[in-house]
């Protein structure tokens, strides 16, 4: 493993939330926000029903030093919200590009949660990434648009596999350039 690829993972401040390293206290909120079909059925790893024992290994893999994806809990205690609002995660890929991926817990759907994360992480760019990738599910409208209104470009359809419905699922592929 080299030591070089792996960075410190930074908190990043928003208005109204933080994003910070996942904990191992968080597996509470984790596996019910996570263990929610709502949140599930939108991503392609999350299984439902979750087993015993995903959250602990979501949580270990994530702590990981020799990770490949970096993870942030969007944490709202300061403000008085839940100390687990969602996920928000950028995989490292080849030539300095990542891929971002997120999920919200269904009480602060619509909300603006979402937004302010993916924003917060473009702006902060903590692994360096010169191109951002991302993709949705298409009746996944709500992921779709907040990509777009953070400068995402639609790059095309494709497919994807979904542990939760066990089933390829059509998606719409974006990316970002970062300056």
């Amino acid at each position: 493993m080299k030591m070089d690829s792996i960075v410190t993972q930074q908190t990043i401040e928003t208005e109204r939330f933080r994003l910070r390293p996942v904990r191992k206290s968080d597996a509470g909120l984790l596996q019910m926000y996570a263990g929610d079909e709502r949140v599930a059925r939108f991503t392609r790893s999350i299984p439902h029903p979750l087993p015993p024992g995903a959250t602990e290994a979501f949580i270990a893999r994530s702590l990981a030093e020799d990770r490949k994806e970096d993870v942030w809990v969007m944490d709202g205690t300061e403000q008085g919200l839940s100390e687990v609002l969602g996920v928000i995660s950028l995989e490292r890929m080849e030539r300095e590009q990542c891929e971002i991926g997120y999920w919200v817990a269904p009480a602060f759907w619509n909300t603006g949660i979402a937004s302010q994360a993916v924003a917060a992480l473009l702006e902060a760019n903590p692994l360096n990434c010169k191109t951002v990738f991302a993709e949705v599910f298409q009746d996944n409208a709500g992921s779709a648009r907040v990509l777009t209104n953070a400068g995402f470009e639609y790059l095309g359809d494709a497919e994807a596999f979904s542990v939760a419905r066990n089933a390829k699922v059509a998606t719409w592929t974006y990316l970002k350039k970062q300056v």
